[in-house]
């Protein structure tokens, strides 16, 4: 009888120890995650960050199978609808992303613009329609720069980085402190302020 009692003990106790680990560990988990994300947020109010996978977020790379620095790819929906078209310059857009178009220059994807009717978004959740407040919250530093047609607080907010051959990000802020349009591009085409021109 002792040594079942005791091989018992001995059964138990492993299956103890396991039960009590784990709790242990994702109490730890958890407090760290909070910390990290506390760290990470620029504040409690700030947006979760979509994971860039999502076909409706514009990253520096682009949107979806629309790339910067690359041709509007074969049999994708991006095209032009006859808004601005020549030789040297032509806008793109797509019935899957209503109020979004795309530059095309040397047969090549200069920026793609988010515009009003756009349910697109950054990674970090601002979208057109979003606060200046919102934008310098995640996008401290950069450039701004008075508005060609409407009048102060309206201005353009450029990422420090916008140069050609590398992407970049701008947004228009109207003269209502929101964002009318967010692009993202190379330069020049980055600050072109009439679609081609």
């Amino acid at each position: 009888m002792k040594r079942i009692a005791a091989l018992a003990a001995l059964v138990l106790l492993p299956l103890a120890a396991c039960s009590s680990g784990p709790e242990e560990p994702s109490v730890t988990a958890s407090a760290s995650e909070e910390a990290l994300a506390s760290e990470a947020a620029p504040s409690e109010a700030a947006p979760a960050v979509t994971p860039a996978s999502d076909p409706k977020v514009l990253g520096l790379e682009g949107l979806g199978d629309l790339k910067i620095g690359q041709p509007v790819p074969k049999g994708s929906s991006w095209a032009s609808r006859g808004a601005q078209e020549s030789d040297s310059c032509t806008a793109i857009s797509s019935p899957d992303y209503p109020g979004v178009y795309a530059i095309v220059t040397e047969g090549k994807v200069r920026r793609i613009t988010l515009g009003a009717n756009s349910s697109v978004k950054l990674a970090e959740g601002i979208g057109v329609g979003a606060t200046e407040g919102d934008v310098k919250k995640w996008f401290a530093g950069f450039r701004e720069e008075p508005h060609k047609y409407e009048a102060a607080p309206a201005k353009y907010l450029t990422a420090p980085n916008a140069r050609p051959g590398e992407s970049a990000l701008r947004f228009e802020i109207k003269s209502d402190g929101k964002v009318g349009l967010i692009h993202v591009g190379e330069m020049p085409v980055l600050a072109y302020v009439e679609g081609c021109g």
